[in-house]
């Protein structure tokens, strides 16, 4: 990896990578420091190039309301540069290996337009206050195939390992509960395709305001997922529900599909892992989804340390309802033109396959922003060590939770030079932050009436 730091306070001697130590008292003292209440570096980098972050996005901006797009609050923002194939070179040291990857199979398509990095990310302040509260008691389940002693915050502000690391990006925060419509689209090498629609829901009970280490480790669940195929109509009605545990060890995920053909709901416990993800034409596994999602008990996990980058971020342009999805969707990669890169800092986190388990992924690596602890890229490798895919998580803020998060994911399939495009909304609704759900809204019976209305 290239020109990785490690903070000292991340891989003190008094941590091994394998620990489940709980975080010192001066080292939460830190949070709301030197370093920020979620642990990213307050102070900006000694070339100018990262600002100091001084509490992101505090407020909309004017004339916005709830339910619109979100529009752009840097849009007098011009590219600084554009990082091309022919001048590539000079910035390989801020890219991944997947990133220049795409570089060289798209030559003459693919580009970054860079411009001034925005420390945006901001979420509520129950949300920091429960990531100090709960920084120096919470602690992975043994094998780290969970968690304990943790509510509502970031368990590991400074991470040890790369499971702690990979925790935080599973449990960050993405508000309490979420109503969202929009879709997908494979496009064949080519260019050519069709738009898969959606209408999903979830509910993030780590998140919950009134939740407790006690309360969530007595139910054992961390958020509660519903989805439906809406278009096309051969596939309409499908529908998937997901319960997703805290402690996976005592209890695994549980999942539930319906199938309108048979028009029966049937438990899914391939709904895991590398299981093809739904309607992907096989270009992402199940645990791609948000990046990485799920049980991380099928790899070694290694802290790396941090690197600076250049990801998508405030991609407020991308997300924008004056786009249709044909001024995004083309052959071999999304319209490059609409895209906005920014230098970040990032965790750079390495999953290796364990020996004598199973995984289309022999080792995956994950670069995860400082400021959010959401995952902005992940280069994917096959059992032979090859690079076989690449992830792209576009984000912004958005400002009524508020929370950092994509607004669209995009995994590239190098081998078949095609990629896949989650979270098209342009053309739909906004997500609804608002929503009121209960847990009698993901109930299998629940499931059975979300497919056949």
């Amino acid at each position: 990896m290239k020109k990785l730091t490690l903070l000292a306070s991340a891989v003190a001697l008094v941590f091994s990578c394998n620990a489940l130590a709980k975080l010192p008292a001066d080292q939460v003292a830190r949070l709301g420091q030197d370093l920020t209440a979620v642990g990213a570096e307050k102070a900006g980098n000694a070339a100018g190039t990262i600002p100091e972050w001084t509490g992101g996005i505090q407020a909309a901006p004017a004339g916005y309301k709830p339910g619109d797009h979100h529009p752009n609050p840097f849009a007098d923002d011009k590219v600084l540069f554009t990082i091309s194939k022919a001048n590539l070179d000079q910035y390989r040291q801020f890219l991944s290996p997947g990133q220049i990857a795409l570089f060289d199979l798209y030559p003459d398509t693919f580009k970054m337009n860079v411009y001034p990095t925005r420390r945006s990310a901001s979420f509520p302040q129950y949300f920091y206050d429960a990531t100090k509260r709960i920084a120096a008691q919470a602690e992975l389940v043994q094998g780290g195939n969970g968690l304990k002693n943790a509510a509502i915050g970031i368990p590991f502000p400074i991470p040890s390992n790369g499971l702690e690391a990979i925790w935080n990006h599973i449990v960050r925060y993405r508000g309490v509960a979420a109503s969202r419509n929009g879709g997908q689209a494979a496009p064949t090498a080519q260019g050519a395709y069709t738009i898969i629609g959606f209408d999903e829901q979830i509910m993030f009970k780590y998140s919950h305001p009134d939740a407790t280490p006690e309360v969530l480790q007595a139910e054992n669940i961390l958020f509660r997922f519903k989805q439906s195929v809406t278009t096309p109509a051969r596939l309409a009605g499908t529908a998937l529900l997901v319960h997703e545990t805290m402690d996976q060890v005592a209890t695994p995920r549980q999942a539930w599909t319906y199938n309108t053909g048979q028009r029966r709901v049937r438990r899914a416990p391939n709904v895991a892992y590398d299981a093809p993800g739904t309607a992907s034409d096989g270009l992402r596994t199940t645990d791609d989804f948000d990046m990485f999602n799920g049980s991380p008990d099928r790899y070694n996990w290694e802290l790396k340390g941090k690197q600076e980058m250049y990801i998508a971020y405030n991609d407020y342009k991308l997300h924008s309802k004056e786009l249709k999805y044909a001024d995004i969707l083309m052959a071999g990669h999304i319209n490059p033109e609409h895209v906005r890169y920014e230098k970040h800092r990032v965790w750079v986190v390495e999953a290796t396959l364990k020996e004598g388990t199973r995984h289309v992924y022999g080792k995956r690596v994950f670069f995860i922003d400082e400021d959010s602890w959401q995952i902005h890229v992940a280069d994917l490798y096959d059992n032979r060590g090859d690079l076989y895919r690449v992830a792209v998580a576009h984000g912004l803020n958005y400002y009524e939770v508020p929370t950092h998060w994509s607004t669209l994911e995009v995994y590239h399939d190098l081998n078949s030079r095609r990629y896949i495009a989650i979270g098209l909304d342009n053309e739909d609704r906004m997500y609804d932050f608002s929503v009121t759900l209960s847990d009698n809204d993901f109930t299998p019976a629940s499931l059975r009436r979300e497919g056949t209305r």
